[in-house]
């Protein structure tokens, strides 16, 4: 692990989901385990763009159907992983693009759902908290 910064407590499986920042990717934990394994992003801690990549993540969350939504700070953008999937679609900003309107992040540092699973993002740069509506 390398600068790991968020931490998702995922209750049906006893562990932890881990926002691995420096090393570009989520990875579990089960709790009491010696080992780790990697959830999302590249197993040797290569950044990227892509659908499959993450660049700095910061955050990590499961929805009650287990979907995976991760912070991809430095690509200012919250990527939503299907259950089982390894490929992202951008559900919050837009990969790369920096920007201060209702669809574009700076830097999102973290993230959380209401009780309708609308989505809150700490937009860091921008110094405020954006809301998406349920996706």
């Amino acid at each position: 692990m390398w600068q790991p910064v968020g931490l998702f407590f995922e209750q049906s499986s006893n562990s932890l989901l881990i926002a691995n920042y420096g090393a570009n990717n989520i990875v579990r934990w089960v709790l009491n385990d010696t080992q780790w394994s990697i959830v999302v992003g590249d197993s040797n801690g290569i950044g990227g763009n892509s659908s499959s990549l993450l660049r700095n993540p910061t955050d990590v969350m499961l929805d009650p159907m287990n979907n995976i939504y991760v912070v991809d700070r430095s690509n200012h953008r919250v990527q939503f992983f299907p259950v089982g999937q390894s490929n992202a679609t951008t559900i919050a900003g837009k990969t790369g693009t920096v920007g201060s309107n209702a669809t574009l992040l700076f830097s999102p540092n973290s993230i959380t759902f209401d009780n309708q699973l609308n989505l809150y993002v700490a937009d860091w740069q921008n110094h405020r908290i954006q809301k998406f509506l349920r996706y």
